[in-house]
């Protein structure tokens, strides 16, 4: 099973068991919605190829790591999503959870699914009881304040916002609990791989600004020109595609450098590199720096 499918195997049978009969069935519904299909996956895929670095011993709790930093990400989209914010009305290519479901089911679904994160690991946590306090911490400061996703979605609210913090909260501060959650998970310290994390969390935030100007929303699979619309701090606002472009690349090449020397650093630095040729393919970047020579 190639590692994607795990992921999707473990987050089928948390929601098999925990929206079961006996849940209201729209809730349920609108929980499964939240997390089916699958995006890139990438933060779950970080935690376990980390674990697998640190030569995991303790499988079901760094998988139930993973599927948790999925499901902290999936409850963010909800409500990133809702008319209070982005109101956004395409997710990964179908309807966002509150035009399927209604608002206050969208609300409750991001709601269930931070819950069901913590309550993953709680389950898992019997076999090595220490690894998993550590773990649950760093989970709770990648979500909370001061400079978890909350917080960086709470920026958006505020009259003046640094870039930097913005989207080193919002985005940055789940890859790095990523991360570290992965080291954690495994019994490893957690310290060494925070660079990975923020180094690829920020190279994601200002990919992200890059393809909201450049996309084709049916190949993102949600609107572009989002943050011109909203008002939203973005790179691309700021300094322009072309500086945006090399910062994406200073901070691939930063996240490739930032590998600790252990057993698995060749395949992750592989895997920073798919994800960057995934995100902001090598030709568009040479394109878009020799348009605007």
């Amino acid at each position: 099973m190639d590692i994607v499918a795990l992921i999707d195997h473990v987050l089928q049978r948390a929601l098999d068991d925990h929206c079961q009969a006996g849940s209201p069935p729209r809730l349920a519904a609108a929980i499964r919605h939240s997390v089916f299909p699958g995006g890139a996956r990438i933060r779950p895929r970080l935690c376990l190829a980390v674990a697998m670095a640190c030569d995991d011993d303790q499988p079901a709790l760094s998988q139930a790591a993973a599927a948790a930093i999925e499901l902290l990400h999936c409850a963010s989209l909800v409500h990133d999503d809702l008319p209070c914010f982005d109101d956004a009305p395409l997710r990964r290519g179908q309807a966002s959870v509150h035009v399927a479901y209604g608002e206050r089911l969208a609300v409750l679904a991001g709601d269930a699914l931070i819950v069901l994160a913590f309550q993953l690991v709680a389950e898992a946590a019997e076999a090595a009881p220490l690894r998993a306090a550590t773990l649950l911490r760093t989970l709770a400061q990648g979500v909370g304040v001061p400079f978890g996703i909350v917080a960086g979605q709470a920026w958006e609210c505020e009259p003046q916002v640094a870039l930097r913090d913005y989207q080193r909260a919002k985005t940055g501060a789940l890859f790095a609990a990523a991360t570290m959650a992965g080291a954690e998970a495994a019994g490893a310290p957690a310290e060494p791989w925070r660079a990975l994390g923020e180094c690829l969390g920020e190279a994601y935030q200002v990919a992200d600004d890059i393809r909201d100007v450049v996309s084709d929303p049916a190949a993102l699979g949600k609107p572009v020109g989002q943050d011109q619309a909203l008002g939203r701090p973005s790179w691309v606002s700021d300094w322009g595609l072309v500086a945006s472009v090399k910062r994406f690349q200073e901070l691939v090449d930063r996240a490739i450098a930032s590998v600790p020397d252990c057993r698995g650093q060749g395949a992750l630095q592989a895997l920073v590199r798919l994800e960057a040729e995934r995100l902001v393919p090598q030709s568009l970047r040479s394109n878009l720096v020799r348009e605007a020579a």
